[in-house]
């Protein structure tokens, strides 16, 4: 694949456009495509049937791509019900999705809103290294209980915290299963001086919660969550479940398919929240456990090493 296919495939334009002379595809995503003078440089675009087709960079126009505020932060976008697949038999604990989250949310080395945890089934089973952002669940238990409705879910399935309105009960962090929220303990440094957006969760808070937003602003922008375009190995994949495809800024594969073939499962299904997340298992993986540790620094190593799961494998010879 060329250099310039590689960047086109990251663009999440190719997710659900409809093409055509003045074809709309919804408020606040790309708006039409237009006859206009040519420049040259082309962009490839997937359509709802699935056919590649390629356009004119300068026929493609946008809405307003400025993160939402207020009331419209609370809508979403229209049509949409947005996915994510991560594949464990891929991640070898990188951190590069960490990374880009943490850049691009200013948030402080020790507020994590993507943890990777290392995981071990059975006394039998293998270990594995599983990243955790916020599921964005159906039936989000922390919206339900939120006093003062500062958390709330979108019509396309994004569940965001408005700090503006959070008084800080962290009911939704007791509320939350697996843990997915930070609660801001001071005001953080290093935010940025812009008017504050719940697509984003920034500028954070004192006193206040955040967590993974599946980078809303980004979303809106045709694009791709940090944590997506930031994996070197191509764990995660985001999409449209309506559209029914999903890609990890590489491959661009049918959502339904890639769960049915690949067994996809979602964490503590059980529990009945419904997740917007996820999981292929950990078969036949591309990398052992223990290279996970290898590129890490020692104080993420230290995470893992003090733990018993990581000290009882150390002692089996797992790893």
């Amino acid at each position: 694949m060329s250099k310039s296919e590689n960047k086109s495939r990251r663009d999440f334009l190719k997710i659900g456009l409809s093409l055509g002379a003045g074809a709309t595809v919804g408020a606040g995503l790309l708006t039409s495509v237009e006859s206009q003078a040519s420049t040259g440089e082309k962009v490839k675009l997937l359509t709802p049937d699935g056919k590649v087709v390629e356009v004119d960079k300068s026929s493609i126009s946008y809405g307003d791509l400025t993160p939402a505020i207020g009331k419209e932060a609370r809508k979403g976008v229209p049509g949409r019900k947005f996915v994510m697949v991560i594949d464990l038999a891929k991640c070898k604990n990188a951190r590069k999705c960490i990374d880009k989250c943490q850049e691009g949310h200013h948030l402080p080395s020790d507020h994590e809103w993507l943890n990777v945890y290392l995981l071990k089934d059975a006394p039998e089973s293998a270990p594995y290294w599983f990243p955790r952002p916020c599921f964005h669940c159906d039936n989000p238990l922390c919206v339900s209980v939120c006093p003062v409705g500062a958390t709330y879910k979108r019509e396309d399935g994004i569940v965001l915290v408005d700090t503006d309105r959070c008084i800080g009960c962290k009911f939704c962090m007791t509320g939350c299963p697996y843990s997915a929220r930070i609660f801001h303990w001071k005001e953080p440094e290093n935010q940025p001086e812009e008017v504050y957006s719940p697509e984003t969760n920034v500028p954070a808070k004192e006193g206040t919660v955040g967590k993974c937003v599946f980078c809303a602003d980004l979303v809106k922008k045709n694009k791709l969550p940090r944590c997506v375009d930031g994996c070197p190995m191509g764990v995660i994949y985001f999409g449209d479940i309506n559209e029914d495809t999903v890609t990890n800024g590489v491959d661009t594969v049918v959502f339904s398919k890639l769960i049915k073939d690949r067994a996809g499962y979602r964490y503590l299904e059980g529990l009945g929240t419904r997740p917007s997340v996820y999981y292929l298992p950990p078969v036949d993986r591309s990398f052992p456990v223990e290279r996970g540790m290898e590129s890490i620094a020692p104080e993420y190593q230290d995470r893992y090493q003090n733990t018993e799961l990581y000290k009882k494998m150390k002692e089996n010879g797992d790893i």
